[in-house]
């Protein structure tokens, strides 16, 4: 038994001044629900992915998609929890629930509302996720920014790499309808400190750290059984999840090692390579992870991947495109939620529904999302059954 994704929703990305927490999941769960065909009475259980740590004050929000519809009063509803990762451990622990034949039919959310706060505060907020005995205090721009420094002493100076990568994801994000920043802002904006573009932790750049975002994606995820039931059916050919260790002394800041087991085990377990994928949708929270993922699933060795950047290779059209959508850097990144999303990126991708980010032919997408400095990491292999 395993599952098959048959439906899914996904609101806007941006700031939503409009929209409360408990509206973008109401929301992205009721379009989830029709796109699957399915009602609300259908469901045998619901996950929720959600980091919060303060950014909203809901926190007991795991029921809150009951107000959808009252034939989901009674159904068993768990909020999951894994930093920056929440959404893909919310679409894990349903998949779970499918394989075990425990459930059947299982409605998966991922959601944030980041913008309730101001940047002080969401800052504040997303520092939780990193060890507070060495790392209190220390922002996610700066702990990345650590990352980038041990990385340019190894290697050499790559700030034209990384504003590589946020103008690639930014001029993505122009395809992709529902991302928070649609402009193309161009690399020699992305390569200099400006005004609109300062110095945030040496070396990244505004430029080179993701959104504050509000917005929530959903999926409507079944027994394998059942999948003949539906217009369209995407597998799992693999799905892994390891953690390393939280706090960064212990790690080699060149690289993340747990996205390379990650990707290592995900595809032994889909019995595929780096070359087979037709696109991926990675956790580019910082353009130097985006750098390090790529070098972690194998497309070129710790410290060179440069040359893949600069000659084309991830870009639409090249080797292996990668974040189409625009990524976290211009997609956005309500933390919650980008992990549901970016499953459901490559569903549309593989059933050639992405509409202008459709990469053609499409058979096999890589979606890689991890929480805090390249801990919790999960990778998933996903292809279309019929």
């Amino acid at each position: 038994m395993d599952a098959r994704i048959v439906g899914w929703g996904h609101t806007p990305f941006g700031a939503l001044k409009d929209k409360t927490f408990e509206t973008l999941i109401l929301e992205a769960a009721a379009e989830a629900l029709d796109h699957a065909g399915l009602s609300a009475s259908d469901v045998d259980a619901i996950w929720l992915g959600h980091f919060n740590n303060g950014m909203v004050p809901d926190a007991f929000p795991s029921s809150l998609v009951l107000g959808l519809d009252d034939a989901l009063r009674f159904k068993p509803a768990t909020r999951v929890e894994n930093a920056c990762a929440s959404g893909s451990a919310a679409v894990y622990s349903a998949r779970d629930a499918i394989r075990s034949g425990r459930i059947r039919t299982a409605l998966v959310i991922g959601a944030e509302k980041m913008t309730s706060k101001n940047t002080a505060g969401v800052t504040e907020a997303l520092a939780g996720a990193s060890y507070q005995t060495e790392e209190a205090g220390v922002t996610f721009p700066q702990i990345f920014a650590r990352f980038a420094q041990t990385y340019f002493q190894a290697f050499g100076d790559h700030s034209e790499t990384l504003a590589r990568i946020a103008a690639k994801n930014h001029a993505a994000a122009l395809d992709n309808p529902l991302a928070h920043l649609r402009k193309d802002i161009g690399f020699a904006a992305c390569n200099t400190v400006s005004e609109k573009n300062p110095m945030i932790a040496a070396p990244l750049r505004m430029t080179d750290c993701s959104l504050i975002s509000d917005g929530a994606a959903a999926m409507v995820m079944v027994a394998d059984d059942m999948a003949d039931d539906f217009p369209r059916a995407v597998g799992f050919k693999a799905a892994v999840h390891v953690n390393d260790f939280l706090p960064m002394s212990r790690r080699d800041l060149t690289r993340i090692e747990g996205a390379e087991q990650a990707f290592k085990r995900a595809f032994a377990e889909a019995g595929v390579t780096v070359d087979d994928l037709d696109l991926a949708e990675v956790h580019d929270c910082f353009t130097i992870a985006e750098l390090l993922i790529c070098e972690a699933m194998g497309l070129a060795e710790t410290g060179k991947g440069a040359k893949l950047i600069a000659d084309g290779a991830t870009a639409k059209g090249g080797r292996l495109p990668i974040n189409l959508s625009g990524g976290l850097k211009a997609k956005g990144h309500p933390v919650g939620a980008s992990g549901v999303s970016m499953h459901v990126i490559a569903a549309r991708q593989v059933t050639g529904t992405a509409d202008a980010m459709q990469v053609p032919g499409a058979e096999l997408a890589a979606v890689f999302n991890m929480g805090g400095s390249g801990v919790a990491n999960y990778c998933s292999i996903l292809e279309a059954v019929r």
